[in-house]
């Protein structure tokens, strides 16, 4: 297994270190140019250039006036999807919902800050959301979960899935028994670029939102940057990235186990084990073998490129310090933490969107069914991101009251300073104009 990127972080300088840091879609600057024209061609034609770029880059033959996945759809595919598989749906579902109920807000709270003065906020629902559902390495319906459970909750009045349709011009069924489940009733036959210009400008089938939220390609990255003062574009989720950390208390050939969970997404995906200890990283590479017969040969292909690749592989740190200080400059979307004491390392970790503890807590349990959202932020975003959320669906606006006993002395203040900052019309508002105005 020599061909697997091994790297021994003692030994590499600043740039070599630096460079492990570096995701698929750190340069954004080809995908940019490419995707200008797709998106002012969806701008400019509509329906009729999402139509040509599902042939063309979906390789799917959406039909005219076919673009919206009818109620017919959504009801066959309870039909094509086996019974155990919806039952997981709606498990997934289930604890999801329960997570994510936990986060909504108060609709409104106010604090009285001063005898007679109120002031608080107030969360409403964002009026009209799209959440992108990827579909180019295979079908994602636990990204329909985790994207329309939060947005139902919030309240969110308009709420559109866009997924690229297979090349019959159909939807993946168990996205459809998911969102159907989740409480999401639109969905749209576009992906890509194109789906992102879509409900950032309206056609005439697909209605514009105000937001997009999930995870996508680096042409979806790209078409969000792009388009990044037309809609708000949410979180930044690109491909796949994770870290599993092990400590010395645990078998390399977990560690290894879990390791292909994200490689195998996607060639431009990103993951790392991250060890101290030199026996769990040979033990890793000795079963990483046994783990890939195991493994459709599309997966192994994908997780065999981003290992022996230069964002995946193992990295040997000098010690435990070395191994937080690593994962923290990382600032990881995934990261596993492989112990039998995995709360001992967890205070020593501030930069990860998603830390799992402990060997009974792997990625697969987070990405379905554990509850909390795995729609997170890659490449580095998660020293400021967190994982979606409710509060990603809804708006807060400031709420102040002050009462006619209250005012004087707020007003006093306020006209102080608003003098010192030489704002004329602010002094005046709080001055004797207003108190003549209020006597009146």
């Amino acid at each position: 297994m020599s061909d697997i990127s091994f790297h021994d972080l003692s030994s590499l300088d600043a740039t070599q270190r630096a460079g492990l840091l570096k995701r698929a879609e750190a340069d954004l600057s080809t995908f940019v140019e490419k995707v200008r024209p797709i998106i002012q061609a969806v701008k400019d034609e509509g329906d009729a250039a999402l139509i040509r770029f599902a042939r063309e880059l979906d390789k799917a033959d959406v039909a005219e006036g076919g673009l919206q996945v009818s109620e017919a759809e959504f009801d066959a595919a309870f039909d094509k999807v086996e019974k155990e598989v919806v039952e997981s749906i709606g498990f997934g579902i289930d604890n999801i919902r329960r997570f994510h109920e936990e986060q909504k807000p108060e609709t409104m709270w106010l604090k009285e800050v001063r005898p007679g003065a109120y002031a608080g906020d107030r969360y409403t629902p964002i009026a009209s959301v799209a959440l992108y559902v990827p579909r180019g390495k295979g079908a994602f319906p636990s990204v329909t979960m985790m994207t329309s459970v939060p947005a139902v909750i919030a309240g969110v009045p308009q709420i559109a899935i866009v997924t690229p349709a297979t090349s019959d011009g159909s939807v993946d069924a168990a996205t459809l028994v998911a969102a159907r489940l989740a409480g999401v009733h639109t969905v749209y036959k576009c992906g890509g670029a194109h789906a992102v210009a879509a409900v950032a400008y309206g056609t005439e089938t697909v209605k514009p939102a105000l937001k997009i939220v999930g995870p996508g390609s680096p042409w979806v990255v790209a078409a969000k940057s792009v388009l990044s003062s037309v809609i708000n574009t949410g979180l930044p989720a690109g491909p796949s990235e994770a870290i599993i950390f092990a400590d010395d208390s645990v078998d390399g050939g977990l560690a290894a186990l879990d390791l292909l969970i994200e490689a195998e997404h996607g060639p431009d995906s990103s993951a790392y084990l991250v060890t101290h200890s030199r026996k769990v990283a040979e033990a890793a590479l000795a079963a990483l073998p046994q783990h890939w017969s195991r493994m459709t040969e599309q997966r192994v292909e994908f997780s065999r490129a981003v290992l022996t690749g230069k964002r995946g592989g193992i990295v040997l740190t000098a010690s435990l310090e070395d191994s937080y200080r690593f994962i923290n400059d990382y600032a990881p979307e995934h990261l596993e933490i492989l112990s039998k004491e995995p709360f001992a390392h967890l205070g020593h970790i501030t930069e990860a969107a998603e830390i799992l503890m402990g060997p009974h807590t792997p990625v697969t349990l987070a990405n379905f069914v554990l509850g909390p959202n795995a729609v997170l932020p890659t490449s580095r975003w998660a020293r400021t991101y967190g994982p979606l959320s409710v509060t990603d669906f809804v708006k807060r606006s400031s709420v102040g009251y002050v009462t006619s006993a209250a005012y004087p002395e707020l007003a006093m203040h306020a006209r102080r300073l608003a003098r010192y900052e030489g704002f004329s019309s602010h002094e005046n508002a709080v001055s004797e104009i207003r108190d003549r105005y209020l006597a009146g």
